[in-house]
């Protein structure tokens, strides 16, 4: 029983981690990039605008459905190596 309470406790350990960094990349992305930082990347062009603006409009959202798939690929691997596997 305690070493079931070791794993589980490890286990939400590393989730919240996995969690917590996930935020930390969206965040930065969503308020860094697009309203921080834009004046910084406002002289870099893509796709006929300025950088910032292209993070406020996509980037965010392209980088937040990349975070799901990689939250979705890291917690497959995560149930793995703690038996919780489907």
């Amino acid at each position: 029983m305690a070493e079931e309470k070791i794993d589980s406790a490890d286990y939400w350990k590393a989730n919240v981690r996995l969690i917590t960094g996930c935020l930390i990349v969206w965040a930065f992305v969503s308020y860094g990039c697009a309203i921080l930082f834009r004046p910084l990347l406002s002289g870099i062009p893509v796709g006929g605008t300025d950088l910032g603006f292209w993070f406020a409009q996509q980037g965010s959202i392209l980088t937040f459905i990349g975070l799901i798939f990689f939250y979705a690929w890291k917690m497959n691997k995560l149930d793995q190596k703690f038996g919780l596997g489907e």
